[in-house]
Order: structure tokens, then sequence, then C-alpha cells
């Protein structure tokens, strides 16, 4: 049976919904898109958990997408297999009708199939497409931009504010370089000065003894 997304109007179509997946037969929609148009989809795959009774994702959940050109002779542009969470892009080479098609599989043991006495059987997989231009879609990640533009101008700002620390440091180590230079300085003329007075006190001693000496023979 075939599933038809709503047709493309003017600029981006922001599309979200919700289906139920029978066993690990593929859930297939039909999509006629212009040429050159960008189209990103975001997907999250859940199962009926009897303990919480809620639809819950688990690691054991596995989806293959596939995306094919029936204008091209099903010409398969995306192949990806992915988690009970993840994302798909492409852009249509050439305008026509695409086929986009979702398979399940899953390791819990559970029943695929939904009936009667299984009605939370299946897998319940929530859709959410985004197709026009890519500025278009980039406007739709405009609060994940943001957030991310908010982080990297807090970055800069902490390596900002590293950079004028290391400078402050350097200037402090500058600072105390040159004093213990200046101070090294002054403790070498100091020393010199005490050297020179030093010697200068001792021949004038020497040479006193001398004189009085040379008297005391003379007398």
């Amino acid at each position: 049976m075939r599933s038809f997304l709503p047709l493309l109007s003017l600029g981006a179509v922001a599309q979200a919904l919700h289906f139920f997946i029978d066993g690990t037969s593929p859930k297939c929609f039909y999509e006629e898109l212009p040429k050159d148009t960008l189209v990103v989809g975001h997907y999250t795959a859940e199962e009926w958990d009897d303990q919480r009774h809620s639809w819950q994702k688990h690691d054991g959940i596995n989806i293959f997408i596939s995306v094919d050109e029936l204008f091209d002779n099903d010409h398969r542009v995306v192949s990806q297999r992915g988690g009970p969470g993840g994302k798909f892009t492409f852009t249509a080479a050439e305008a026509g009708d695409h086929r986009i098609c979702f398979t399940p599989t899953s390791t819990s043991g559970r029943s695929s199939w939904m009936s009667v006495s299984n009605p939370n059987g299946g897998i319940k997989l929530t859709l959410d497409m985004a197709i026009g231009e890519s500025s278009a879609i980039e406007s739709a990640d405009k609060g994940k931009l943001q957030d991310l533009a908010t982080r990297a101008r807090d970055l800069n700002n902490r390596l900002q504010d590293i950079r004028r620390e290391q400078v402050f440091q350097r200037e402090r180590e500058a600072e105390f370089r040159d004093q213990s230079e200046s101070t090294n300085a002054r403790i070498v003329r100091w020393v010199l000065i005490q050297l020179v007075v030093l010697g200068v006190t001792c021949a004038w001693q020497l040479s006193h003894l001398r004189s009085f000496f040379i008297k005391q023979k003379l007398t």
C-alpha cells in the first residue's frame, strides 16, 4: 500500500508524523521533489515496554533507511542503517518521485505484529522531515545553531581570559626579574665599595704601623 506525504508548496516544508510498522516489512512514502531539493529527516523508533506501560527506545532497535528515484529505474540514493534514533539527508539530483522506506528490526523478542491480542506490537516510528532549500532547513535548526554559537562565544571569551592572565603573569615575571636584577646589581656595588674601603683601611693601617715601628727603632 502506497503512502503519500503532502505535496511540496513554495519554500521549505517541515513534516512531523508518527506511524506504526508491523514486523520487518518496510514502510514507504512517496514524495515528488523538484531538482536540487534538500531533504533532512530525523527519526525516533520505539517499542512498547510492558513494565513501563509506554513506548520506549532501546539499543536493540535498528532502522534501515532507503531512498529510491522511481523515475530512474529505482536508482538508490540513500542506503543507511541506524539505531533507534538518527538522521538522514539527501538532495534530489533530478525532479521526480522518490520512495522513502523504513525497515525496522528488533532484538527484544516481542511480537512484531499488531493484532487484537497484541495491540501494542510493532515499532512506533516518529518522523520529522524538513523539505526545501538549505537556507530554510538551516533556519529550522536555528535554535541548535544559536546554542552552538553561544558555546563558541563562551569558549572564545574563556580563551581571551586565559590570554590576558598569561600576559599579566609574563608582565609580573618581567617586573620581578627586573627587581631581582636591580637588587643583585646594588648588592654587587655595595660589596665592591666595602672591599675598596676595607682595602684602603688595611693599606692605611699598614702604613701607620710601619711608620710607628720605624720611629720606635730610631728612638
